[in-house]
């Protein structure tokens, strides 16, 4: 009889797959179960909202001083509350001189309910989410919310717009349709993300003056946020190459010499990863890419590893300077000696609507946005001509 060892039945509780996520999306939306799943994986096509009870809230984000949203802005708000739904606006939204002076619109903010980033918890509150402007708007909308996020539907009001399939056009029938529960979703991974530093020990002097003592150890710090697009970690203002190390499950797999390298989600790989020369990968596939920047090194190519895996980032011990990171392109902060950027994929998954399904919205998006393989025809070759 075959016989399991410890060594065995540990790496058997750690799956390449990652963590399942959850398919419950604030109070009230839910993915529509399919009973033909095989294995409890559902074919990406067959991913369907559904709602619990029928939404009562939704929370509209709107890119801030952008004028060119203020009137779909209104338009968008003054239908919602004619639904009766209860419209959660971010406070500094509503400080834009153009909409205080608005006489008209003053008696729907009086409906509003207003939150301040940071400060106040509105995640059981939002039954799904509206976004007027670029992909920006849809990662700050995933910053909010760092664990189940409502679903969310993006308006291409902004430049590029590859994460936002509707145009504003036709707003009222499509908004119509997520209210009533019938739309595709797509399930963006995103990146669970720990940042622990150590925090140097300080001591006074004669002059009441607070200093702090590099080679003393002090307490560890840790900070979690959740990615949709990625994490980057780069030289920062320094003229030297970035000098980290990156360990894949504990291993010390490579160090990385040059500007920096990026970690990322499929849905982030169109975006700075791209621009570094990684390959574009569907948001339905688990995965996670590390690409590197400027690399010093001929065969320092980008490489995809399984969703399962959990990546650290430290400084390398011969790094000349300290490194910088920022997670979706916001919170930038110093890497010291000793801190650790832990990266795993989350369970938390954002559930991004549709315009038509998961495939045919990327491909469109392709290209609409990045021209994907855009070329001249080739000329047909006419038989004469093939003779020559």
């Amino acid at each position: 009889m075959l016989k399991v060892s410890n060594v065995s039945r540990k790496l058997k509780n750690q799956s390449l797959h990652g963590p399942s996520p959850v398919t419950t999306f604030g109070p009230k939306a839910c993915m529509l179960q399919n009973p033909h799943a095989v294995m409890h994986i559902q074919d990406p096509a067959s991913q369907r909202l559904t709602w619990n009870k029928p939404p009562k809230s939704v929370l509209v984000i709107k890119k801030i001083q952008d004028a060119s949203l203020l009137q779909p802005f209104k338009e968008l708000c003054v239908f919602l509350t004619e639904k009766n739904m209860i419209v959660y606006v971010e406070r500094k939204v509503l400080v834009d001189p153009a909409i205080q002076s608005d006489e008209s619109f003053a008696v729907v903010i009086q409906k509003f309910c207003t939150f301040r980033e940071d400060l106040d918890d509105i995640s059981n509150r939002v039954d799904f989410i509206i976004c007027l402007g670029g992909d920006g708007t849809l990662l700050y909308a995933s910053s909010l919310f760092q664990k189940s996020v409502p679903p969310v539907m993006a308006f291409h009001l902004g430049s590029l717009g590859f994460l936002t399939p509707f145009n504003f056009d036709a707003y009222q029938s499509q908004v119509t349709q997520i209210i009533e529960g019938n739309a595709a979703i797509i399930l963006r991974s995103r990146l669970r993300v720990v940042k622990e530093s150590r925090e140097k020990k300080a001591r006074v002097d004669e002059k009441d003056i607070i200093m702090t003592n590099g080679d003393s150890e002090g307490s560890r710090k840790a900070l979690q946020y959740q990615v949709l697009n990625e994490v980057v970690v780069d030289r920062g203002p320094s003229s030297y190459l970035s000098n980290v190390d990156l360990f894949l499950d504990g291993h010390l797999i490579t160090t990385v010499q040059g500007d920096g390298v990026i970690v990322s989600t499929p849905t982030g790989s169109t975006a700075y990863a791209v621009a570094a020369g990684a390959s574009m990968i569907h948001p339905n596939v688990p995965a996670i890419m590390i690409t590197p920047i400027c690399p010093h090194s001929l065969s320092f190519r980008p490489i995809v590893v399984p969703a399962g895996v959990e990546l650290k980032i430290m400084l390398s011990r011969d790094a000349r300077n300290t490194a910088w990171v920022s997670f979706d392109g916001r919170k930038r902060q110093e890497i010291c000696h000793g801190d650790s950027i832990t990266i795993t994929t989350s369970c938390f998954p954002v559930p991004s609507i549709c315009f038509r399904d998961p495939v045919n919205d990327w491909f469109e998006s392709l290209a609409q946005c990045l021209h994907w393989n855009v070329r001249k025809q080739q000329n047909y070759l006419s038989s004469e001509e093939d003779e020559f």
